[in-house]
């Protein structure tokens, strides 16, 4: 029995089991309960209404039958098993009177058998029934609408047949009886097996070896692929419970029911920066569902990438993009793109790469027909919005500067990728080098260069440091603290392994780089022509153009890209797009054909109020009609801010101090250089100050306080890279902000090496409040030098555990000047809480300490006891939300009241 009040109780249940399934699943169970007569045709039709969304949808139908009382929620829960079981019996047991007295009641009753027995038909019922007379031409190509399946075309025939007194009923009742019986269910034709089948072969091909980072070796997926940390988006200012931090979640669990931002979008959405794994990930759910072993629900999936649909010129229909540029079906297309159509639910569709789309996502020009052709930006847009294969899944990636609120709409899910964590990074390390004692070696490297250890977070710099492991333990490769630092060490390990064994010495430096100047400036002049153009996938064409000849595809850091389309020859692109960005910022500091001014627009912040896209776009400093086309000026004007960004901090690194040696002997003019690196340091150290003089002033009676501004943390990690002390002393000189906020800015541990560098020549003492990033326990290491200027330290869901409490303890045993630290909701449990304490007992400056939602047992609070026993300036300690019982909380209360709980 399904009484009203367990209905009612269990109602958000009830509506995520409706809307979970698709618009075929719900309208199945509309027809259940009309032909039961649960419904009323008023009833049937006001839950009928285009263009509703399926949540309102689902709602509307609990209040309609909750109204009906107990009888009526009983009978959704078995329209809803019907629906779900949807069997062979169903054709076995329906019959009805072809020649009934009532052919509208007949017709309502057999609904649910009607419909599946029209299935496949629908199309020659309609013409035989506009022959005959029974519709108009105009309801004919209604009902025909692209926008409809085959099963909404034959209710909506049907819901003709209850209005119309002209016979249409009694035809349709007997011309559905005269229609064959499907002997197997659409999922089972022999087309669309074969073409599944097809399709699992292809992808399983395409996804089993890791083609990401390398080219040069086969890396088996299977062996290498090692979990990144996903957590779920939420919107800013929602209110969450407080003992819980943004979820995390694991692969398979991409497309669970927890977290929507709206019900009725079909499109998850993957953010992460470049390198952190998005491509991997992709590939790693293709092979999981070529193989059999997850995501089976969908019959079919499709990848594309979008780097490579944005070079297809001409228009496309979604039947073109499916079967031209995925997986073409070798009989019966027309069969298995209408199963498609039908079931839009089984099919999920993958774009990898949206922010290297050069089209920004809008929703102005609506295209809903699956058959006619349009842009291929105009396709993707309307795909995401659901306009067309509405109910089909797509998951798409991107970095974050790529994403609008316009997009958000459209979203049923965003999950940030946050790459390695510190565990991540030692497993992989441990399946790269499966040799005794190479990864032991290595982890024990990066444990003691926390810089390097860092910037490990993201794969690509895993992998760079797993080829790069000869040079780093034997070959004096140093100890990298930059990213430029670890993309020069990668150049000259291609460099050595592509030369002949006699030729150079086995040694990193000038002569290794010297040696192949040409090809260096080939590629690179390439890669900031790619760049400006919005082009990374690169023909034979362009590359003969370019003067890119077989020696300089031999380096390796060209590698063949999936073709674009049939008969195309098999194009070449960058191994990734962080190593593009790379030999453009090369090309720019060796070439000879580049002055300073031109920096001058690529780091200039032009106006006190200035966007980043002034910053990095010339448009504001030099007008279009100047720039002659194809000049590195024009090139820089058009190419894409987050590419800007990254190519800008690289320039900055490879002219820091460091690299002037190397870079100087590898061209003729040093004056040269040395003019382009006091350019940039000039640039930089205007932008950082027009940047800050941007805050508005403080609000009487409070401090200033300075939120995160678009471009903040690119401009601190460029003069991180350059690594020049003087520079960053000036650059916060006279700046007066106390509070400075960053929470939800996606700091992880290379950002907060670049905020300690900075911030460290602060004179006075500032709030750092970082709370909801991606800090974990190396970020917190590299945060240590600006933490004696910091007053307070703000860090609600950082993933910290106890190695960064540690690191925290030794600190306050030092510190004089923080008076708060706050690391709720992390996870610091009675290890790091114990370490705390004892930092806690010779510190004389802090006063209040939030450690709420950490799993603390009563074993840390008597540890926190002890501490404050030997403290007498603390004057509040959060413990709310952690592992203690009421009578636990009492008694500590009891023991010294300065304990929150």
């Amino acid at each position: 029995m399904c009484t009203q009040e367990a209905f009612q109780t269990q109602r958000s249940q009830l509506v995520g089991l409706l809307v979970s399934g698709s618009l075929e699943g719900f309208e199945s169970i509309l027809d259940w309960l009309l032909s039961w007569e649960v419904l009323s045709w008023e009833d049937y039709e006001g839950l009928s209404l285009l263009g509703q969304p399926l949540s309102y949808l689902a709602r509307r139908l609990l209040d309609t039958v909750w109204n009906k009382g107990t009888w009526g929620c009983e009978q959704l829960v078995a329209a809803v098993r019907e629906a779900q079981t949807d069997c062979q019996a169903l054709e076995l047991s329906s019959c009805w009177d072809p020649h009934s007295p009532h052919p509208a009641r007949d017709l309502q009753s057999h609904r649910p058998a009607i419909v599946r027995r029209l299935y496949s038909h629908v199309e020659d019922v309609l013409n035989l029934a506009w022959e005959q007379g029974f519709i108009s031409q105009y309801e004919r190509d209604e009902i025909r609408l692209p926008i409809f399946t085959s099963s909404q075309r034959a209710r909506r025939l049907l819901d003709l047949a209850t209005v119309k007194a002209n016979g249409l009923a009694a035809f349709l009742l007997r011309h559905v009886q005269e229609l064959p019986v499907p002997l197997a269910m659409p999922s089972e034709d022999a087309a669309c097996k074969k073409y599944m089948s097809k399709l699992r072969t292809t992808i399983s091909s395409q996804s089993r070896f890791l083609s990401t980072y390398d080219g040069a070796e086969n890396l088996c997926l299977e062996e290498i692929y090692t979990e990144n940390v996903l957590e779920i988006r939420t919107e800013m200012g929602l209110a969450r419970s407080p003992q819980k931090s943004p979820a995390t979640l694991s692969l398979e669990e991409l497309f669970s029911t927890c977290g929507h931002l709206n019900e009725d979008a079909d499109t998850v959405l993957v953010v992460g920066e470049a390198g952190s794994g998005k491509s991997t990930l992709l590939q790693r759910m293709h092979l999981l569902w070529a193989s059999g072993r997850d995501f089976q629900e969908f019959l079919f999936v499709f990848p594309f990438s979008c780097r490579q649909l944005q070079c297809v010129a001409k228009p496309l229909s979604v039947q073109m993009l499916l079967f031209e540029h995925c997986c073409w079906p070798d009989f019966g297309q027309q069969e298995v793109f209408q199963f498609l159509l039908d079931h839009p639910n089984r099919v999920l569709l993958t774009f990898d790469g949206f922010d290297e789309f050069r089209f920004r996502f809008s929703d102005h020009e609506r295209h809903c027909s699956p058959t006619d052709p349009t842009s291929v930006q105009n396709l993707l847009f309307n795909l995401l919005q659901g306009n067309l294969l509405k109910n089909a899944r797509k998951v798409l990636t991107s970095r974050p500067d790529a994403v609008s609120a316009l997009l958000r709409k459209y979203l049923r899910l965003e999950i940030n990728l946050k790459g390695f964590s510190e565990e991540g990074i030692e497993l992989y390390l441990r399946k790269c080098h499966r040799e005794p004692g190479v990864a032991d070696r290595l982890i024990r490297l990066l444990k003691t260069t926390s810089a390097l250890h860092g910037l490990c977070h993201l794969p690509v710099v895993s992998w760079m440091v797993s080829k790069c492991h000869q040079e780093l333990l034997l070959h004096g490769g140093g100890s990298p603290k930059t990213s430029t630092d670890m993309y020069l060490l990668i150049l000259q390990h291609f460099l050595l392994h592509a030369s002949p064994p006699d030729s150079v010495p086995h040694s990193l430096g000038s002569r290794l780089l010297r040696g192949r100047l040409p090809t260096l400036l080939h590629l690179g002049r390439l890669a900031l022509w790619g760049l400006g153009m919005c082009c990374y996938v690169f023909s034979a064409k362009q590359l003969q153009a370019a003067h890119i000849d077989d020696e300089d595809i031999s380096l390796g850091f060209l590698v063949h890209a999936k073709s674009v389309g049939p008969g195309s020859t098999t194009p070449l692109e960058f191994l990734h797009i962080t190593f593009q960005c790379f030999f453009a910022a090369l090309y720019l500091v060796l070439s000879t054909d580049v002055s300073p001014s031109l920096l001058r627009q690529l780091f200039i912040c032009h106006g006190p109020r200035s966007s980043l896209l002034a910053r990095l776009l010339p448009t504001t400093c030099v007008p279009r009609s100047e720039h002659k086309e194809g000049s590195l000026a024009a090139l820089l004007q058009e190419a894409e801010p987050h590419n800007l960004q990254i190519t800008a901090a690289f320039l900055a690194g490879l002219l820091s101090r460091e690299h002037r040696g190397l870079l100087a002997e590898c061209q003729a003019n040093e004056e040269a250089l040395l003019r382009l690196q006091g350019r940039a340091q000039g640039c930089l150290s205007r932008s950082l100050h027009q940047h800050f003089r941007s805050i508005p002033p403080a609000v009487p009676g409070e401090a200033k306080s300075m939120h995160a501004m678009p471009g903040f943390l690119w401009l601190i990690r460029s003069l991180y890279e350059m690594q020049e002390e003087r520079l960053a002393r000036e650059a916060v000189r006279g700046l007066t902000v106390g509070h400075l906020k960053l929470t939800f800015c996606g700091v992880g541990p290379p950002e907060c090496a670049a905020l300690a560098f900075v911030l460290r020549h602060l004179r006075r003492p500032v709030a750092l409040q970082l709370d909801h990033n991606s800090v974990g326990d190396i970020g917190v290491e590299q945060l240590l030098p600006c933490l004696s200027v910091c007053k307070a330290l703000y860090l609600v869901g950082n993933d910290i555990g106890s190695v960064g409490a540690r690191a925290l303890a030794l600190m306050l045993e030092k510190n004089v000047a923080l008076e708060e630290l706050c690391l709720e909701e992390n996870h610091l449990q009675d290890e790091g809480v114990c370490s705390l304490a004892k930092g806690l007992e010779r510190n004389s400056s802090l006063k209040v300490l939030k450690l709420s939602n950490n799993c603390i047992t009563y074993l840390g609070a008597e540890g926190l006891l002890q501490a404050l026993e030997k403290n007498d300036t603390i004057l509040e300690v959060w413990l709310r939300g952690n592992t203690l019982s009421l009578e636990e909380m009492e008694r500590l209360s009891q023991r010294d009241t300065r304990l929150l709980l």
